[in-house]
């Protein structure tokens, strides 16, 4: 393609601003554009169920750059512009303002939008989903007051971090969740008992193995949820947090694969010739495990967007990163590195003091470590890592016990 053409970057996130990032820092030097759908420039999401929903970190600390690095890295950034076709054949992407793009690569990092409720009720006032800064905003100001009466469907990552910010505001918290231990897809029943001993502690009202018939409502506002079985639980605040869905349809109209994501090869290349994917949209083939898997957590869009960018540059690039993600709520901040779907099913070895909340949870597969869980116990995630990544073989008493060094034990598999 003519080198006057640009790369483009659909959608102004995390990943398309590293990608942005990753193409400069590779020695890309023509056009590039990003094509925003927000209004705001690209800003980091995780403090909008954590630091920025509690009311610890402003506006201006979670963004990804300050605006003059774009205009100093010569990075157009299209705010509050919509990609609404994608041409692969002719390279050429058409705005939601009827304007066309031609581009020289272009890159999809339409990200996800959370799941709403389905059932009655869904639309009324009060009924919140977290996803946007405008989400977040709208909810800590529903919150901040206190002596609220707060019901948060799902029992998920972003469920119970919303739960644990609505107690930070002393308001009353009821969670509902489908599983009978919350967090169980992500990092199974054993690990999952510690989340939810923390929350009743702190006063949550932790309903499992509970399912939500609907949405209660008074004059168009929120009053309450029915649960299965009949019973309401009161509700001034309702917050959704069932999870996410992939922004595929760009690429799905355009006739890409598509597999619960877009799949692409290690190198971020979907089935379209120069057409690429990255971040919580791509179910990207991963060369360790040998087949695709699409992680919607922050370390994935800030690692994966850099070498999407390197590889929209023309960089080779094989992207082998360890899945990686955390959480802080309350007093607990955990880490966890690994592969889930090699851990799904297997109970998890620990490794310090499980009560007092200071320990590590290896899973271990043929005595290989595929996944650790750091739970405020620190500077040990490169460890973990290595462990994963050499995949060598550990006595597992030796990796339960404290007295042995994790950083031995990492070494010796290196």
């Amino acid at each position: 393609m003519p080198q006057r053409d640009p790369i483009v970057i659909v959608g102004g996130g995390l990943a398309g601003a590293r990608a942005a990032e990753g193409a400069r820092d590779a020695g890309y030097d023509g056009p590039l554009v990003v094509v925003s759908g927000e209004a705001a420039l690209p800003y980091i999401r995780p403090p909008l169920s954590k630091d920025f929903l509690a009311g610890d970190a402003d506006r201006d600390s979670i963004d990804v750059h300050p605006a003059a690095w774009y205009e100093e890295h010569r990075v157009d950034v299209l705010l509050g512009r919509r990609a609404v076709r994608l041409d692969p054949s002719a390279h050429a992407l058409e705005l939601d303002d009827g304007a066309t793009l031609r581009y020289r690569r272009a890159l999809l990092a339409t990200g996800a939008s959370p799941r709403r409720f389905a059932g009655p009720g869904g639309d009324l006032a009060g009924v919140h989903v977290l996803r946007t800064v405008e989400d977040s905003a709208a909810l800590r100001e529903a919150l901040r007051s206190g002596g609220r009466r707060v019901v948060v469907i799902g029992a998920g990552w972003i469920g119970l971090e919303v739960a644990a910010a609505a107690r930070g505001y002393d308001n009353a918290v009821t969670v509902l969740g489908l599983e009978t231990v919350p967090l169980n897809a992500a990092i199974g029943d054993d690990a999952g008992s510690v989340f939810a001993a923390l929350h009743r502690e702190h006063g949550v009202d932790l309903r499992m193995s509970t399912s939500v018939a609907g949405i209660r409502g008074e004059a168009g506002r929120v009053s309450g949820v029915e649960v299965e079985g009949g019973d309401v639980v009161p509700a001034d605040v309702v917050v959704v947090g069932i999870g996410a869905i992939p922004e595929t349809g760009l690429a799905e109209a355009a006739g890409l694969d598509v597999d619960r994501g877009v799949l692409t090869d290690a190198a971020f290349r979907t089935s379209a010739d120069d057409v690429y994917a990255v971040g919580d949209v791509a179910n990207v083939f991963h060369p360790v495990l040998r087949q695709p898997i699409r992680v919607e957590h922050w370390a994935n869009a800030e690692n994966a967007g850099k070498a999407a960018g390197r590889s929209l540059a023309g960089e080779d690039v094989e992207y082998d990163e360890i899945p990686y993600f955390y959480t802080d709520q309350y007093d607990l901040g955990m880490e966890y590195s690994g592969y889930g779907v090699l851990a799904a099913g297997v109970a998890p070895l620990l490794r310090g003091d499980r009560d007092a909340r200071e320990f590590i949870a290896f899973w271990l597969r043929d005595d290989r470590v595929v996944a650790g869980m750091n739970v405020n116990v620190w500077d040990v995630n490169d460890a973990v890592q290595r462990l994963i990544r050499t995949r060598a073989i550990v006595d597992p008493a030796r990796l339960a016990d404290p007295a042995v060094p994790l950083e031995q034990l990492a070494g010796a598999a290196g």
